[in-house]
């Protein structure tokens, strides 16, 4: 998902801190409550208003079905949500059971703050996705369940594209090339009030990058996996971008990454194509109030095979390694996997479910906007390849480090390559310092 991103200092002060509780306490979660002794589980996620009154419908519903479980709520904006998490984990005061985002699986379950929910009697893992099973696995172990998955694509506002008289792109071809031209002529026609496309500097956009030249940004075994003159390439196509006025002036657009949607350019219609996770459709068209079309990554060859593209869990329910609950625990995060009852509440905002008998009862009741991502998201699997693996302990910064070089790049104070080198020799110092 397209996320505002913040400093994460205290959190890796707190992981810090939380590695050094773990080691000297041990982390083995006490056994669960047993029979129908009444207890309260915390439940910690981030989301907007909508999102937490869906959610406590579905805690609702939970506590309706299971009279002796209390679910008491934790919610939270993305902002603060991970320095308060890595605050109360490092204080052995985590939640039982948390929202989790993929960047941060090894953060925590490397260090022995979440429990391994494949050794949970409690949940049924048979019939999920096998792929986005693996993609919430860290040294062997479950520590997180998808809550449904995504992908990022282009999505292009249809009411920009007809003001500027461009066509659609075919996006089952066309080539980072046609990407520019078309971004151009939007420019162009905008006369310096709308632009043809948004920057892309989230970790999802290099890791695309990456892909299509055969590369990755982690190796299996947590190292950088990726030559620094492709890392390089990346930041040219920005620099491209910028001085071919496919995107706006690095002033504007630092203004606009401040920005919430409501006043952004792509959510005023300033701007006619930016990379945002497919279960942000719906958000998309009611803030611009217009038709917006999903589009597959431009690729070198204009082969939608070769684009790089992958479906990415959402985010995950996990569970901490300390809950006196362990089994509780491991039943509500089954409940909201697995019941047919809680699918039909929660829906695809947090994805396109991952069990399919889940996503084949919702389909009826599903809005315009979640049917044609659920189409979407079918209609590019032959051309999907498998997920990259998953990010190591000491990368959960890594998102910030990414857009402050692009920052760097846009405003002329680095090269493409010096900023490619440095960003390699930062990371591996952060990887580093982190298995220690």
């Amino acid at each position: 998902m397209t996320i505002r991103t913040v400093s994460r200092r205290k959190f890796q002060l707190g992981a810090a801190a939380l590695a050094l509780s773990i080691l000297a306490t041990g982390c083995g979660a006490p056994g669960g409550s047993g029979g129908n002794e009444q207890v309260t589980l915390r439940f910690a996620w981030w989301g907007n208003e909508y999102l937490n009154a869906q959610t406590e419908k579905v805690i609702t519903a939970f506590e309706a079905k299971h009279p002796n479980i209390n679910i008491e709520s934790e919610p939270g904006e993305w902002s603060s949500y991970w320095d308060k998490l890595a605050t109360k984990t490092a204080a052995n005061d985590a939640p039982d059971v948390i929202q989790m985002d993929q960047k941060y699986i090894a953060e925590y379950g490397g260090r022995g703050a979440l429990l391994d929910l494949g050794k949970q009697d409690g949940i049924d893992t048979s019939k999920l996705d096998k792929e986005a099973l693996a993609s919430g696995q860290y040294d062997g172990a479950q520590y997180g369940l998808s809550t449904g998955q995504n992908a990022y694509v282009i999505m292009a506002n249809t009411k920009v594209f007809e003001a500027a008289g461009v066509p659609l792109p075919d996006d089952t071809t066309w080539t980072w090339d046609d990407f520019m031209e078309t971004a151009s002529k939007i420019s162009a026609a905008g006369d310096g009030k709308n632009y043809g496309a948004a920057y892309g500097s989230n970790e999802a956009d290099l890791i695309i990058w990456l892909r299509q030249h055969g590369e990755n940004l982690y190796s299996a075994d947590g190292k950088l996996d990726f030559d620094t003159a492709t890392a390089a390439s990346f930041w040219e196509r920005l620099e491209e971008q910028r001085d071919s006025k496919a995107s706006p002036p690095a002033t504007v657009a630092t203004e606009d990454s401040g920005a919430g949607l409501e006043e952004s350019l792509f959510g005023t219609n300033r701007v006619g194509m930016a990379w945002w996770w497919t279960n942000q459709l719906g958000s998309l068209e009611s803030t611009t109030g217009s038709s917006i079309k999903m589009l597959r990554a431009p690729s070198i060859d204009g082969s939608a095979a070769d684009n790089g593209m992958y479906y990415k869990p959402t985010m995950f329910w996990s569970a901490s390694s300390r809950s006196k609950h362990p089994d509780e625990a491991a039943t509500f995060i089954n409940y909201l996997t697995n019941s047919p009852e809680a699918g039909a509440i929660l829906m695809t905002d947090r994805g396109v479910p991952t069990n399919p008998e889940i996503v084949e009862s919702i389909t009826p009741d599903l809005k315009p906007a979640d049917t044609t991502v659920v189409s979407f998201l079918k209609d590019i699997a032959p051309d999907m390849k498998d997920a990259p693996p998953v990010p190591p302990v000491g990368a959960g910064s890594v998102q910030n480090v990414i857009k402050r070089y692009t920052d760097e790049v846009l405003y002329d104070r680095l090269t493409p390559q010096a900023a490619a080198e440095a960003f390699k020799k930062e990371v591996e110092g952060m990887l580093s310092s982190a298995r220690k």
